[in-house]
């Protein structure tokens, strides 16, 4: 595989062209509520450009069923999507995108609250000492 002079792969490339376009495409072209805000955190593109994942959360939107159905809509336009960004990127095969809700977003902050949590247990069951401290010096 041949790199650029900045080691991106062609596939990282246009990874970010996708997630560029796209992010601009989806703010103009889907209107439907169910959507809302989205917002695209990384795009991932096969090596044989066959597929484009596409990594995204959704702004105002809880619970798992609302998530579903906005990721529904989605996958109904990929088709239309796909479509318009072969006409802004110039490639012989434009890859299938496929919609993928990011649950890092959500779940980073709730794991970084349970370490929070553990530790500042583990800090009442061991009281304060410092590490290498000993009772009597």
């Amino acid at each position: 595989m041949r790199h650029s002079a900045r080691g991106y792969k062609r596939t990282d490339r246009i990874a970010d062209q996708i997630q560029r376009d796209l992010a601009m495409l989806l703010q103009r072209e889907i209107k439907d509520p169910r959507v809302g805000m989205v917002t695209i955190n990384s795009v991932n593109v096969s090596k044989d450009l066959a597929y484009a994942d596409v990594y995204v959360t959704f702004m105002g939107i809880d619970g798992d069923q609302n998530v579903q159905e906005s990721l529904e809509v989605l996958d109904h336009a990929a088709g239309f999507l796909r479509s318009l960004l072969a006409k802004s990127i110039q490639l012989r095969v434009m890859p299938r995108l496929r919609f993928h809700y990011d649950h890092t977003i959500v779940d980073g902050p709730r794991m970084s609250r349970l370490i929070d949590q553990a530790v500042a247990k583990d800090k009442a069951r061991h009281g304060d000492d410092e590490p290498g401290e000993s009772v009597g010096e």
